[in-house]
């Protein structure tokens, strides 16, 4: 295994530190569309969930990584604010799913074309990284975590 570089460690900051200012920018854009960032996650998880149904509440826990009733609370929010609806399953009316409704999707269809727009900005830095992923090689067998020992076997 290589050692680490200073340049390394500058580019390892610099995309931190373009990260960090994209999700502040994408915060700033939710509320400008006039949803909360969470909501605008909500909408993104529900569309881009693969299927011909939408997601349940389940799904949604796992993909925003939230508790199961801080995803009811969010979906119920979206829903009085009409940006989705719950539907029952059609092969288990036990299941519910969620969808966008009309203005949901407007948000979200012009949400995603400026953050596609401004990942743009965020490619070169990503490039370089998974150059440098490539050029460092395996991590070091001994250890699972930086700092750590591997557990014994």
């Amino acid at each position: 295994m290589e050692p680490l570089t200073q340049q390394d460690f500058a580019t390892l900051l610099e995309f931190r530190t373009r990260l960090r200012r994209f999700l502040a920018w994408s915060e700033q854009h939710a509320r400008a569309a006039g949803v909360t960032p969470r909501q605008h996650q909500l909408l993104l998880a529900i569309k881009g969930h693969g299927g011909s149904c939408g997601p349940t509440i389940g799904e949604l826990a796992d993909y925003l990584m939230l508790r199961h009733h801080s995803t009811v609370e969010l979906v119920d929010r979206a829903e009085e604010a009409r940006l989705v609806a719950r539907d029952r399953d059609a092969a288990d009316a036990r299941v519910i799913r969620v969808r966008l409704r009309p203005d949901g999707e407007r948000i979200l269809t012009a949400l995603t074309r400026r953050h596609l727009i401004e990942l743009g900005e965020l490619a070169p830095v990503l490039d370089h990284l998974a150059a440098l992923l490539e050029h460092l090689g395996d991590p070091d067998p001994q250890t699972d975590e930086p700092g750590r020992p591997a557990p014994a076997s």
